[in-house]
């Protein structure tokens, strides 16, 4: 073993790996290397231990004296170490101060499992940016969002799944993806709905594809003049709220206000007296310019309203009500490696080698919490990430969930192909998940597609963190489908993702039009040839249906929806684009504007559509399956 590949395993790089289709392979010597001239591996003070409520609990070798517990609720232990020097199982989750001799650790104690979720139940899924509300508008809001929860919920649904709300950069509209935040402790402003407070907006154009450069921005000017309308009721609301985030949200509201008076893509293009948070530059902009930051302050205020509205209005009649969205990372020109640059991985992005997904690897150009800072840190930007997600929701999704065991980082400014997995501490990351999720009563669904590590699988179901059952990537050895009566119990069934092609699409062929039409790499000669394997798969999925013959023509929704409705899952969830028969899916990764991602609108309000026949049939065929 040569001294660099000693020093990466030591810090957790993997050299040798597996890729989705069981291929081995190994990283070069020279991403190695550039990797590890990226990593601080400094490690803790002292370390962060957890456990599992009801299990013994390991030690730290070097954790010598007597042993006393300060329990997070104020009550105070002395545990004996058994004879192998682990303390006795405990049974109180939280987080804890443990003293041993002269040191002091933080032990996290977590609940074995996270929420059950409820039995044989359906939701939807859907972007917030596409729905329409009963009042026209450019795109939508939490005003859209609240009376899509209730449509849903009056048609049977439990559960309603939404794309990610972190705040993303209300100077610049054309950063708009919910994957690449700014930070992910607030919210998106610009979903931020002032009728809630009495302010209406005017009504807009809503075109089939959002505008986002000139939407955005004439939304932000109508934001400012209902934060100059408000009343003296929402003002105090706001104002509450903002001494309650603290310093936090404060670094934030003063980085959206100099975002908009500096420009550039993010700090690091601002003058160097501006790029430290606490410089006295800063202090001065923030006191001279104390209204623009008490605006979008106030914003953060509204956008958390509608969330907490839409919450409410799901659970009247929703078991779950809103699952909400956890991107893996975030902008390294954004408001949180601003005000906290040392808690992110600095000169490495984050993304996916390539797999059935991205066959060209995918580097999503975001960072990520740094494994390292983590430990030193006793996980706090973790746990206050979490927290800000779960505020007002009834469960989460945490976007590429093998992040909670390792990342493909990639050093910046190369190709997705270039990077090497880096281990994260998984048993504390999974463990402070359960902590919080069992806390905000939320269920957890963690996106395992890609490329798993083996044994990940089983782990999130022993922890109930629910697992995705995607149809079209439920294959066999021969690449037919799999019965759905087949796939595992504690996961979620679905017919497909934002990422992936409708049920429409798919069986006609769209993705593969799209395809071709960029570039893409593909298995086969031409186009012609790529449909031609698509006749095969459709008659495939025919017949896993349980049908004969021909596959008719178009696209036999209600028999998909049956199908994948079937499997024992606690929970199915089907993109709204699948109840409508879409064509078009919401995102095609490995793109930015050569598709239209997130810009489709849905074409009418919520109601409206769950209203038409074909529609409502199917949510009462979802209904029956899994409420029947």
């Amino acid at each position: 073993m040569t001294d660099l590949v000693r020093r990466a395993t030591a810090v957790g790089l993997v050299r040798d790996w597996e890729d989705a289709d069981g291929n081995a392979q190994r990283v070069p010597d020279d991403v190695l290397a550039a990797i590890l001239d990226r990593l601080d591996p400094t490690p803790p003070e002292a370390p962060f231990l957890s456990a599992d409520a009801g299990t013994a609990i390991d030690l730290p070798a070097d954790a010598t004296g007597a042993v006393e517990l300060h329990f997070e609720d104020g009550g105070r232990a002395t545990p004996t170490r058994d004879a192998s020097g682990r303390l006795p199982p405990l049974d109180r989750p939280g987080y804890h101060r443990l003293l041993v001799g002269e040191r002091a650790y933080t032990l996290a104690l977590a609940p074995r499992r996270c929420p059950e979720p409820p039995p044989r139940s359906w939701g939807a899924a859907v972007q917030i940016p596409a729905l329409q509300s009963r009042a026209p508008r450019a795109f939508g809001d939490s005003g859209a969002l609240v009376e899509a929860a209730e449509a849903f919920g009056r048609a049977g649904a439990h559960a309603l799944a939404i794309s990610p709300t972190h705040a993303l950069f209300p100077a610049d509209p054309t950063r708009f993806s919910p994957y690449a935040p700014s930070t992910r402790l607030f919210h998106n402003v610009l979903l931020a709905d002032p009728g809630l407070i009495g302010v209406p907006l005017p009504p807009a154009p809503a075109p089939a594809l959002i505008e986002w450069e000139s939407a955005a921005r004439e939304r932000l000017q109508q934001l400012r003049a209902a934060y100059d309308l408000a009343g003296e009721a929402a003002r105090s609301a706001a104002l509450a709220f903002r001494r309650q985030r603290g310093a936090a949200l404060e670094a934030h509201a003063r980085f959206d206000a100099l975002h908009a008076q500096l420009g550039g893509h993010g700090w690091q293009d601002w003058p160097s007296a501006y790029q430290n948070p606490t410089s006295d530059a800063v202090i001065r902009f923030a006191a001279e310019h104390a209204d623009d930051v008490a605006f979008y302050a106030f914003l953060q205020w509204l956008a958390d309203l509608g969330l907490a509205t839409a919450q409410r209005a799901a659970r009247e009649r929703m078991r779950v009500g809103l699952i909400a969205d956890l991107a893996v990372g975030m902008d390294g020109g954004g408001s949180h490696a601003w005000g906290a640059r040392d808690e992110l991985l600095t000169g490495l992005t984050v993304g996916a080698p390539p797999d059935p997904l991205g066959p060209d690897g995918q580097n999503w150009g975001i960072t990520a919490l740094d494994p390292f800072a983590l430990e030193r840190t006793g996980f706090r930007p973790f746990i206050e990430t979490l927290r800000a997600t779960l505020a007002h929701a009834g469960g989460i999704r945490i976007d590429h969930a093998l992040g909670l065991q390792r990342l493909w980082v990639i050093p910046a400014g190369e190709s997705a192909d270039r990077g090497a997995y880096l281990t994260m501490p998984g048993d504390h990351l999974r463990r402070i998940v359960a902590i919080e999720a069992q806390r905000a009563g939320a269920l957890v669904i963690a996106e395992d597609l890609g490329t798993v590590p083996p044994g990940f699988r089983d782990e999130l179901a022993r922890r109930c963190m629910l697992g995705m059952r995607v149809l079209p990537f439920e294959r066999d050895a021969d690449g037919g489908f799999t019965d759905p009566a087949g796939w595992d119990e504690m996961t979620v069934a679905m017919t497909g993702t934002h990422d992936t092609p409708t049920v429409a699409g798919w069986w006609k062929g769209r993705d593969i039009d799209w395809a071709w039409r960029l570039g893409r790499r593909s298995r086969h000669a031409d186009a012609a040839a790529d449909q031609a394997h698509r006749d095969v798969e459709r008659a495939a999925l025919w017949r896993a249906m349980g049908e004969t013959g021909t596959p008719p023509a178009e696209p036999p929704l209600d028999r998909v929806l049956a199908h994948v409705a079937a499997a024992p899952a606690p929970l199915a969830i089907v993109p709204v684009e699948d109840l409508l028969g879409e064509e078009e899916q919401p995102n095609l990764p490995g793109t930015v504007d050569e598709h239209p991602n997130w810009r489709r609108r849905l074409p009418a309000p919520t109601e409206q559509l769950l209203a038409q026949r074909d529609v409502a049939r199917r949510t009462d065929l979802l209904t029956a399956e899994r409420h029947g």
